[in-house]
């Protein structure tokens, strides 16, 4: 059973499992398609430095990019930044990397914005983008390389090296914002817009 009513299912421009997840366990029939667009030049290009604005423009530009290769079918494009004050960061390149990054966010709030788009034939209809703030624990050396050694090389995954779903739980003591906007999609003003275009049985 699904609760997408088009005879096609959703297409999810991104090759996240825990996106494509989060869609699939509320009953959606999706179809993964990862958009190849190199993001950090369109990034570059647009001028932008807002981190919201970023996550917006990435988020579109990567569901245009496998709508305009899928005629008639809905694509969702997300698209996720972190920023601590004005700096932003991107995925750690390794496990060094990675302790480096908890180390700095350590005792820190930083910002997750996550940003969702729906494109049909290259068209964008709808763009999103909502914002949680991340208190991580002040952490001790030892803390950090307890937790990297727990969690392995999934830390290199995830700007910020942590699966809040996961092991990154630890690293946390308090969290303003919404589950999902956490996970990487703003799910419910998403399936808000899709009921909007009778897309959905609920």
């Amino acid at each position: 059973m699904t609760l997408w009513l088009e005879r096609q299912p959703l297409i999810l421009a991104s090759q996240s499992a825990v996106r494509r997840s989060l869609l699939v366990n509320a009953g959606i029939a999706v179809e993964t398609i990862p958009a190849d667009i190199d993001e950090r030049a369109i990034q570059q290009r647009s001028g932008l430095v807002d981190p919201g604005e970023i996550a917006t423009l990435l988020a579109g530009e990567k569901a245009k990019f496998v709508s305009a290769q899928h005629p008639g079918r809905y694509v969702i494009g997300a698209d996720q930044t972190l920023a601590l004050g004005e700096r932003l960061f991107s995925k750690p390149a390794d496990l060094a990397a990675a302790a480096a990054q908890i180390g700095q966010l350590a005792g820190q709030t930083h910002a997750l914005h996550s940003a969702v788009s729906v494109t049909l034939d290259g068209s964008l209809l709808f763009s999103y983008v909502s914002v949680a703030r991340m208190t991580m624990r002040s952490l001790t050396s030892n803390e950090i390389a307890a937790y990297i050694n727990e969690a392995g090389d999934a830390v290199t995954a995830s700007v910020g090296a942590y699966q809040l779903e996961k092991t990154g739980a630890h690293l946390f003591e308090r969290i303003d914002g919404d589950h999902f906007t956490i996970l990487g999609l703003p799910l419910l003003p998403l399936f808000g817009f899709l009921r909007s275009r009778k897309l959905l049985a609920v």
